[in-house]
């Protein structure tokens, strides 16, 4: 058998990037996966190739800074499925900026798009999980730990889902529910777009970095949020995993 066979996972951000690699590597082990995304070009092209491995896979078109998305996306899986398994909060957006220049709204981006739905799907998405015993993997960051020049806004919002994961592991854990949280360095669009407009600043932060890569979205990434999604980390809660080839320590 495969480790998420007969299961239901719904992946935020999942039509393009790191989210994309995780529900490939999701419906390869067998998983029917909900990708949630605000792009319907990529949602419709990213559910298309996820069909052909497993056919269950459903896309909903969904803007998470509207909270008034959030309900309909747990109803949706549930009326669709029957159950939710495993949820996994990845969307984000923000916009890279010095301390001095971050605005109010600079600020809310990060927190309206990634930890207020983080925060929300987890409430409604919490009943089904507890009689499923399932599976939360929440995303951070290495930039929120170290605490990257530039990122006041994004660092803010991803240690905020760090303490938030925390809490719930604590609050859901005697019911079985296990709460992770990943902090990964990818070849997701945003970084590729970085190596091409700032080659030095990326090559340095790539010499940082003892494996001496990027990860792959799908094989390195993916496969991690395999693991805390399956019985195999069934005594696990609570964690961040730095799943960016030994560049942050905690």
């Amino acid at each position: 058998m495969t480790k998420l066979e007969n299961k239901v996972a719904i992946i935020t951000g999942g039509a393009s990037g790191v989210g994309n690699g995780i529900a490939k590597a999701f419906v390869k082990e067998g998983a029917r996966v909900v990708i949630v995304d605000y792009n319907d070009e990529a949602g419709k092209q990213a559910i298309e190739e996820l069909q052909l491995i497993q056919p269950d896979s459903i896309f909903i078109h969904a803007d998470l800074a509207d909270f008034s998305t959030h309900p309909h996306i747990i109803s949706k899986t549930v009326d669709t499925f029957g159950q939710i398994d495993i949820l996994v909060n990845n969307a984000q957006s923000s916009r890279v900026k010095p301390f001095q220049e971050t605005t109010q709204e600079d600020l809310e981006l990060p927190f309206k798009t990634g930890f207020f739905p983080t925060f929300y799907l987890m409430q409604y998405a919490l009943p089904y999980l507890k009689e499923a015993k399932g599976h939360i993997i929440n995303f951070a960051s290495g930039a929120g730990i170290t605490g990257e020049a530039n990122q006041a806004a994004y660092a803010a919002a991803k240690e905020a889902v760090r303490g938030l994961s925390r809490v719930v592991a604590n609050e859901f854990g005697p019911y079985g529910v296990k709460v992770n949280v990943i902090c990964p360095f990818a070849n997701s669009p945003g970084v590729k777009q970085w190596a091409e407009h700032m080659p030095d600043a990326f090559a340095e932060t790539l010499s940082k970095i003892p494996l001496r890569r990027v990860g792959d979205v799908e094989e390195d990434i993916g496969r991690a949020v395999v693991f805390f999604a399956s019985q195999d980390s069934d005594y696990i809660t609570g964690q961040t995993l730095m799943v960016d080839g030994g560049g942050c320590r905690l």
